[in-house]
């Protein structure tokens, strides 16, 4: 029996799977062979034909599969109970969730509803309904400034400078909570036994995802003004923005620029299904970084991407925005000691990705007519 055929039958239901990280990892799990139910509340998906989020009606088009999908919102229970009484699922990815750092800052007590309050129900269903296996999206914005580079999971966390990542690592603390308190006695013999964990978890700590799926049919689509870095680089070099503004010059840098740790959207979602087979282990609940180990500047990231798309992207130097860091890059050894994954692509290939995407797709998912 084959890895794909060993899984068919697996069930995962995937929170927030039409949004950019998670509809890739719905399709890697696909690919592996794991029957995706994906729930998603459109708050970061784009709405296709059919009331189904555009990034998954494309995910069918290239795998020419059905997707099962359920539009719903976690703070919903008695929706949320429906689907684990509708289907036998083997674990949960959790992707749900608000994001976006600055709007956590406005808007902490919707950040704390809506992302702790969801989860809580997730996993009290989860736990009604028998299903204690999780893979939670969390992210490198709980371990808040580096203490020492490059950052491993034995890094301090909680130190964290907003409400978003707060979330984050509160979420964290739930789910080894609930690991810690359903440790179950397993007899090895007359004299000894042994507590082992009725839940399994991994947290996936991720930095800085850009690229896009090779196709160009599915990629970071960013509603209103981008958030993060790359999605705006590439806005201005499809001509949707007029320039690039870069916070600060005059960090301890090689080129004065911040300096962050960027993985290709891909390789974090293969990270995701190593993640799953940890999981089918009874691993207890474990840590894992997903990132490249090296870090590249914010000018690094304009040149690349000048390379990758043959156009200029102008930018004008502003000065440093309060709370940013000079430098931050992940050390992924322990996930490629512990899940046998590592990041295979390198910079190129995610600014590549992302201006394939981007270009076939200058105005996001809502139009497709390429430059």
């Amino acid at each position: 029996m084959d890895v794909k055929e060993e899984h068919m039958a697996l069930k995962v239901l995937v929170t927030g799977g039409g949004g950019y990280v998670g509809s890739h990892c719905v399709l890697e799990l696909i690919q592996a062979g794991f029957r995706p139910v994906v729930i998603d509340n459109f708050s970061n998906a784009v709405r296709g034909e059919g009331d189904v989020p555009e990034s998954l009606r494309r995910i069918e088009n290239i795998l020419n599969i059905s997707i099962e999908f359920h539009q719903l919102d976690l703070l919903d229970r008695p929706g949320l109970e429906r689907i684990f009484q509708m289907h036998k699922f083997s674990a949960v990815m959790h992707f749900a969730g608000l994001k976006a750092v600055g709007e956590s800052v406005e808007q902490p007590l919707r950040y704390y509803r809506v992302n702790l309050t969801g989860t809580i129900n997730l996993l009290e269903v989860m736990q009604e309904h028998g299903v204690h296996s999780i893979v939670f999206s969390s992210s490198a914005t709980v371990y808040g400034e580096p203490q020492h580079l490059p950052i491993d999971e034995a890094h301090p966390v909680g130190g964290c400078t907003n409400p978003y990542g707060k979330t984050k690592y509160f979420i964290e603390e739930m789910i080894q909570d609930q690991c810690r308190s359903q440790r179950v006695p397993v007899c090895l013999s007359r004299e000894h036994s042994l507590c082992v964990c009725d839940w399994n978890a991994v947290l996936l700590r991720y930095f800085n995802p850009i690229g896009a799926h090779s196709s160009g049919e599915i990629g970071e689509d960013p509603q209103g003004i981008p958030n993060n870095l790359m999605p705006y680089v590439s806005q201005v070099a499809i001509g949707r923005r007029e320039h690039l503004r870069v916070f600060g010059n005059d960090y301890d840098t090689p080129d004065g620029t911040g300096v962050r740790d960027y993985i290709h959207v891909v390789d974090l979602a293969k990270g995701h299904i190593a993640a799953f087979r940890k999981l089918q282990g009874n691993c207890g609940c474990k840590v894992y970084n997903l990132g490249t180990g090296t870090g590249y500047s914010v000018l690094q990231m304009v040149k690349a991407m000048e390379k990758a798309s043959g156009r200029e992207i102008r930018y004008q130097i502003a000065p440093r925005r309060s709370g940013d860091i000079a430098s931050c890059y992940a050390d992924p050894h322990l996930a490629e000691t512990e899940l046998g994954w590592r990041a295979e692509f390198g910079l190129d290939r995610m600014c590549e990705d992302l201006w394939r995407w981007q270009s076939k797709n200058p105005s996001g998912f809502s139009h497709t007519t390429g430059p």
